[in-house]
């Protein structure tokens, strides 16, 4: 019919993107956002709503050939037919997106001025990607650039919508070829920052030429320190240092401008509403890793889109094996590689995605970043996660609350990535800096305390003002899980510093002096700083709460780690637990925590005693010493645990300033019968129930259950030690002078 010749005759005007896989999609599937599969395309072309979706489709192709034909200028006011196709493409865009083979015709009238800048202006706006964007239609709109048919704001809106939909576009080899042509719109200031962006993205090695530098030096000079020029000199010195002698900011910051303005969300809009029905992006995706279900950017970017490879070398691919390619020098496409024995043949051709997104759930690309240091692809990474995780953030953004769930998720995985490569990215340090003070401390809490256990070690000086004093006012005023789940962090925290310290110095055993220009002088410090704040939070913490057993656990659990950091991890230093920790759990009713007390003052008196046979000696390893302070206080709490455990005398022989040495006039008024004895390892309230079960096991039948009648400790010790407390075990077995057993 008459009809079927102009559809199939409009059809031979185009050239539609051609998808290499087994199920292919035309325009009525992409309208219809449902897989038609190649075999069985013809013969199933009935759907339920056939007349809706053939009205869509005419009227879609109705309108791009229209504006494939538009010669002269034309009024949008006194043109209907101009205006009929506008709100068509408008439309269509906005509820599905468009198909790939509509960017060429509407990029090149956008961009040709045939058209009002308004027109224009919503042409582009409209460009949403239901799919991917041919290279060849942005290739094809930038030649319009040269000739200046279009106003500056047109162009600056065409560079903005380009670096938004950067990841969708099929292949860049081509886009590459013209990065000359880009670098010479440099000298526009209004287009600088756009430019620096798209520059950017495309950066290779073989970009970066000297007379590049000099260019981007003379504008730095001419502009003074633009954060988007920065950026660009701080990939180009990563690439070659040898070419760029002048020093950059070290700190990942914001560097360019945020360009996604009305696509971001309209994109997002077409990705949620095909995300069950529409198959055109599925198979133009493979899939790396997990399979995902995400609707938003940054999650569309968690997988690696086999556009990242042209299809002809895809093809290629197919027809060779892993050994072949490694004899050329041809550049393996990441999404072929599926196991680490293809990583070690071609750990040397691979060539990272422009979705850096996609290298979070690989962990075949992670295990490449832990081997290959390439600076250049942590800029990248680190560059793509700060906008990314600034922009998603749903405390930050008031838009973002409803994507809250998918948030979470990506936080996750990033914390996954930082737990696999066992070091955090500097662009989350960034970002919780950011956010932290604007946190309600419930929103993705659990993620968020993940990310604070793997801060990379820095300046506490800059942690404290940004980290801890926020962290701190929230951990005051929240609730009991909360506080225990703060110190729990930052016990992971205080581990993954001093892991990172041990790798480091065994490295470089020589060495006084760590990466990151940290000296071992300044990662003490920091630690230090580190476990001082977490003694201060703890003890208002305990004081605040009535000391419960549970917080009481947490912070014991990281005084554990702190006791033993001389003998376990080689770092020369020891903190004692304030006082408002140490009492309240000498003192408590539970006796798994008067237990890890115990054995922390064990491991405390191990470490100090072979620092001091270190000193002595003269042959420590690190030219550090313990404070006299550090002895003297633990002499201090030795004294009263010794005698509140064992010799009953702590009323009268703690020392320490805020220990329980009372008056003896005091005492008697409490009316309490034995008051002396009332803490050691019989009458302790922890002890006492292991008290009585003694007492039930040696005499049976009384039911007095008269605690007096414990005379003989050892028998009593030896019950004790059966019951599992080990900590109790080596702590009097080290710390305490007893008459010998077989003298009893």
């Amino acid at each position: 019919s008459e009809k079927m010749q102009r559809r199939e005759s409009s059809k031979t005007l185009k050239q539609p993107l051609q998808v290499h896989c087994k199920n292919q999609s035309d325009l009525s599937a992409w309208l219809r956002g449902e897989r038609i599969d190649c075999e069985k395309s013809v013969q199933n072309h009935q759907y339920p709503n056939d007349q809706k979706i053939v009205s869509k489709q005419d009227s879609l192709e109705q309108a791009l050939s229209y504006f494939e034909k538009v010669q002269d200028r034309v009024s949008l006011k006194k043109n209907g037919v101009l205006q009929k196709h506008l709100t068509t493409v408008e439309s269509i865009a906005l509820q599905r997106g468009l198909p790939p083979e509509g960017f060429d015709v509407l990029l090149n009238v956008a961009l040709s001025g045939k058209l009002a800048d308004t027109v224009n202006t919503r042409l582009l706006k409209s460009l949403v990607p239901a799919s991917v964007i041919p290279e060849t239609s942005v290739v094809s709109s930038v030649s319009w650039l040269c000739v200046g048919k279009c106003s500056s704001n047109i162009q600056l809106l065409f560079l903005r919508w380009l670096i938004t939909v950067f990841d969708f576009i099929d292949r860049k080899e081509q886009l590459r070829a013209l990065y000359g042509f880009f670098f010479s719109f440099l000298q526009d200031e209004k287009m600088c920052p756009y430019i620096c962006h798209l520059l950017y993205l495309l950066t290779k090695k073989e970009s970066v030429k000297p007379f590049r530098i000099r260019r981007l030096l003379d504008l730095q000079a001419k502009m003074g320190m633009q954060p988007h020029l920065q950026a660009l000199l701080s990939l180009y010195k990563l690439f070659c240092p040898e070419l760029v002698a002048i020093t950059l900011p070290g700190k990942m910051k914001t560097y360019f401008k945020n360009s996604e303005g009305p696509w971001k969300a309209a994109i997002n809009t077409v990705r949620q509403r095909n995300q069950e029905n529409s198959p055109v992006a599925q198979t133009l995706f493979l899939r790396a890793a997990q399979p995902q279900s995400r609707k938003r950017k940054w999650n569309t970017q968690l997988i690696i889109p086999a556009s990242s490879t042209s299809k002809n070398n895809l093809e290629g691919i197919r027809g060779k094996n892993c050994v072949d390619l490694c004899s050329t020098n041809e550049s393996f496409p990441v999404e072929q590689l599926q196991t680490f024995s293809q990583l070690l043949q071609n750990i040397h051709h691979l060539e990272f995605p422009a979705q850096m997104g996609s290298v979070l759930t690989n962990p075949l690309l992670l295990h490449y970043m832990n081997c290959i240091k390439d600076e250049s692809i942590y800029l990248r990474l680190y560059y793509w996660m700060g906008q990314t995780l600034q922009e998603e953030c749903t405390w930050c953004v008031a838009d973002n609350n409803q994507y809250e769930e998918e948030f979470k998720d990506f936080l996750e995985t990033v914390y996954k990535a930082e737990c696999f490569l066992q070091e955090g990215f500097s662009s989350c340090e960034e970002f919780l800096y950011k956010s932290l003070p604007l946190w309600n401390g419930f929103c993705c809490r659990s993620q968020i305390l993940r990310l604070v256990s793997w801060i990379p070690l820095s300046s506490f000086s800059e942690m404290k003002s940004h980290l801890c004093d926020p962290l701190a006012q929230l951990f005051f005023t929240s609730s009991l899980y909360f506080k225990c789940s703060v110190i729990e962090s930052l016990k992971e925290l205080l581990q993954n510093w001093l892991n990172w310290h041990v790798i480091h110095l065994d490295a470089e055993p020589d060495s006084q002096v760590h990466s990151l220009n940290t000296t071992l002088s300044g990662v003490v410090n920091i630690v230090a700083e580190l476990i001082h704040f977490v003694g201060w939070i703890s003890t208002v913490a305990l004081r605040l709460e009535s000391n419960p057993t549970f917080l009481l656990y947490f912070i014991l659990d990281f005084y554990e780690i702190v006791c033993d950091m001389y003998l376990r991890y080689n770092l020369p230093l020891l903190v004692m637990p304030p006082a408002g920790v140490f009492y309240p759990a000498l003192l408590s009713m539970d006796s798994v925590s008067l237990n890890q007390l115990c054995y922390i003052m064990y491991r405390y008196r191990t470490n100090l005693v072979a620092a001091k046979d270190n000193e002595l000696s003269k042959k420590k390893i690190l030219q550090f010493k313990f404070s006299s302070e550090t002895y003297q206080e633990y002499n201090r709490y030795i004294i009263a645990m010794v005698g509140c455990l064992w010799t009953s005398s702590v009323f009268q022989k703690d020392i320490h300033p805020q220990g329980l040495c009372m008056d003896y006039e005091l005492l008697k008024k409490t009316a309490v019968q034995e008051f002396k004895a009332g803490f050691n390892i019989v009458y302790h309230p922890a002890m006492m129930g292991y008290a009585l079960l003694f007492l039930r096991e040696a005499s049976p039948g009384d039911t007095t259950f008269n605690f007096s009648l414990i005379k003989k400790w050892n028998w009593y010790l030896e019950y004790l030690y059966a019951q599992s407390l080990k900590g109790l075990k080596v702590f009097i077995e080290s710390s305490i002078n007893r008459v010998s057993q077989a003298s009893n």
